[in-house]
């Protein structure tokens, strides 16, 4: 039964981080409007990691109070270094690969092509030995198929943006493995704080590079940024570093490519983009996939 309740409890944290992540892509849109993605990213997962520090400290206070300094992983841990510096590459990698690559592509493809890690995870998953059920990947052809139909309105051909997709979907994918390796063996809250600063700091040295940062346009687009801060970032990737101690990364990786659903919603409800009866069809398949992908499986012959 206590199983059956984390494992519950795990997928209502990623189907919340899926939800959050739809609704912020209205706010990455207009906040592009003003900087460049990198001083973007170089903002929000900066000020996202700053978010958590109150966190981390009520939560050390509260276990000190218990005298229960075992639950307490400190920031000298070396698994918890470890994680944070992998966790923040594969973030930093994903996010400028999609960024530099939504520029050569439509934004369609490239939330399909992003959304692939729903079929790289179980593949790597295979490579590294471990199982997936059939169920799971029953739910991971029919995701397939239900973002095809919501995503591509237009011929599929593979160009130099799609290819950088492609890549990010790679990245992300390496990233739900890293968190499933090391979620249940250090603090949930540290191991973001460390991933989001270390993606916000590679973002920032690549802006000056490449980008101007001005204060005045940071200002103008305050709101975005700080909606996708603190629930993107802080609140989102947090729930999904939570519900990764619950979930088999496969099954993860289905809930979280709800969020392609979540965002036509939310553009449609917030920005009066309508949905086609395809894309509808596709928003079913999806939940679908994510309602056959918890389905217990058979016993084997």
């Amino acid at each position: 039964m206590k199983i059956e309740t984390n494992r519950f409890k795990g997928e209502l944290c990623l189907l919340l981080a899926s939800l959050i992540w739809g609704s912020a892509f209205i706010f990455q849109k207009v906040g592009m409007d003003y900087v460049g993605p990198f001083t973007f990213s170089f903002v929000r997962f900066c000020l996202g990691a700053l978010a958590l520090l109150p966190v981390i400290w009520v939560i050390s206070l509260s276990n000190e109070k218990r005298s229960a300094p075992k639950e307490i992983t400190p920031f000298s841990d070396k698994t918890l270094l470890l994680g944070g510096v992998l966790g923040g590459l594969a973030n930093f990698a994903a996010g400028s690969l999609q960024q530099v690559g939504i520029v050569y592509t439509t934004a369609g493809k490239a939330g399909f092509l992003t959304a692939m890690d729903i079929v790289i995870v179980p593949l790597l998953m295979l490579f590294l030995k471990q199982k997936v059920g059939r169920m799971t990947w029953i739910g991971i052809a029919m995701a397939t198929v239900g973002l095809y139909l919501l995503c591509i309105t237009e011929g599929f051909s593979i160009h130099l943006g799609d290819g950088l997709v492609l890549g990010c979907a790679a990245a992300y994918s390496f990233q739900i493995l890293i968190i499933d390796h090391f979620a249940e063996r250090v603090g949930s809250i540290k191991l973001s704080f460390l991933m989001f600063m270390l993606a916000g700091l590679l973002s920032g040295i690549t802006a000056l590079f490449f980008e101007t940062i001005e204060l005045q346009a940071l200002l103008d687009c305050a709101v975005p940024i700080l909606y996708v801060a603190i629930l993107e970032v802080s609140i989102a990737f947090t729930l999904q570093i939570v519900g990764q101690r619950y979930t088999p990364p496969a099954l993860a990786a289905i809930i979280m490519s709800l969020e392609s659903v979540f965002a036509a919603v939310c553009g449609g409800l917030f920005l009066g983009e309508s949905m086609s009866s395809r894309e509808l069809v596709g928003c079913g398949i999806m939940f679908s996939a994510f309602i056959i992908s918890q389905l217990p499986e058979g016993k084997e012959p």
